[in-house]
């Protein structure tokens, strides 16, 4: 049997309490095969010993029912709950990673390249968190084109305190910080990587996020300075992959994820964001009253899309402009779920041009649904570490 043989044995096994299984969490480190003698290295951030010793009775039990192996060795390999050193890329000395203080969950948006929606995803994200009564913080770390003061129509500077601090704005409930802030969302940012570099960790070391559930990074696209800026001088609890399903995209984000994985940073899974068209509306008689299960049918390249009116005479339908299926085989190859797929929405753009962020805009859109079912996935996935 081969490696591969046996991450799929294992997908079996669910970590206990959830519905997610061990190999999507990250859990099976390594694996080696000798002959009849199989080990298993399990890494497992939990302190306790009857949930660590649950999931190692699991591994055996599915090994052994495989009838392949004399001798079954598990082991778990417990995560420390403080600093961690990253060996960053190039054989860079190993470098002390610390979380920021005061917050719990530090999760990196990404994408490989530019144009993906991550800004988009990173607000409604965080703004959804806020929505459930989480103190959230949403950091924009793209320096060269800061989105958060057009997505959250915020134009003000943030204030400085006499130890030189910046006292994030607020929006939304949310504390959020961008360089645009800071700079003016019309200037352009000419700097060299160093500088951005030092600018990144400014806004790690010197901004008063106070008491946070989650703090929600919007990154740059690429695997440039301020990635390694972060993965070095910051505790990172996942990166959430954004692509788009054209294969252009999915070349760029299999780069970012495996930087992340490089850098000993867990990918917490992928978004396929523009994931076809959604046209969203009410039909409605001659009078005016809107019509209850009226079918409609929309033409596209290779035939025609039906949809159906609900009891308010609303309709949804999404139609394919690219092609789906991207964001899917990405977290295949990653072994990670797929959080969500988002389509290409006018009323996601009005939402953006207008500073609002759709969850909070219109929390009943489907749209906002769909980013309601990627944060419930994220609320399991930090759980478990």
């Amino acid at each position: 049997m081969t490696e591969n043989d046996i991450l799929n044995i294992l997908k079996e096994v669910k970590y206990p309490g959830f519905s997610r299984d061990i190999v999507s969490f990250g859990i099976v480190k390594d694996i080696r095969i000798e002959d009849t003698t199989i080990s298993v290295d399990l890494q497992i951030s939990t302190t306790s010993d009857d949930s660590r010793g649950e999931i190692e009775n699991r591994v055996r039990k599915v090994l052994e029912e495989t009838g392949s192996f004399k001798r079954i060795d598990v082991k778990s390999l417990v995560k420390a709950a403080q600093t961690s050193p990253v060996q960053a890329p190039g054989g860079t000395p190993e470098i002390q990673v610390n979380p920021i203080p005061d917050v719990k969950y530090t999760i990196a948006v990404a994408s490989g390249k530019g144009g993906v929606g991550k800004s988009t995803v990173a607000v409604n994200i965080a703004a959804t968190l806020a929505s459930r009564g989480y103190k959230v913080g949403l950091l924009d770390l793209d320096i060269y084109g800061p989105s958060l003061p057009i997505l959250l129509g915020v134009n003000e500077r943030p204030l400085i305190t006499e130890e030189r601090k910046l006292v994030p704005l607020s929006s939304y409930g949310m504390k959020v910080m961008s360089f645009g802030f800071i700079s003016g969302n019309d200037t352009p940012v000419i700097w060299r990587g160093p500088m951005v570099s030092r600018m990144t960790e400014q806004f790690f070391n010197d901004v008063l996020w106070g008491e946070l559930d989650y703090l929600i990074l919007d990154l740059p696209p690429g695997t440039g300075d301020i990635q390694l800026t972060l993965v070095q001088k910051l505790r990172i609890s996942g990166a959430i992959m954004v692509t788009t399903p054209q294969d252009l995209a999915l070349a760029d984000v299999r780069k970012g994820a495996d930087m992340f994985r490089k850098v000993n940073t867990p990918v917490m899974g992928v978004i396929e964001n523009m994931s076809g068209f959604a046209i969203t509306g009410v039909v409605r008689d001659v009078e005016g009253t809107p019509m209850k299960s009226a079918v409609l049918s929309f033409p596209i390249l290779d035939g025609m899309v039906d949809s159906k009116t609900d009891e308010k005479g609303q309709f949804h339908v999404e139609i394919d402009l690219f092609k789906r299926g991207g964001g899917s085989a990405e977290s295949t190859r990653l072994g990670v779920p797929l959080l969500g797929e988002i389509p290409v929405s006018q009323e996601l753009m009005e939402a953006c041009d207008a500073g609002t962020p759709i969850v909070i805009k219109d929390p009943n859109a489907s749209i906002s649904q769909t980013f309601g079912k990627i944060v419930d996935k994220i609320e399991i996935a930090v759980s478990s570490n």
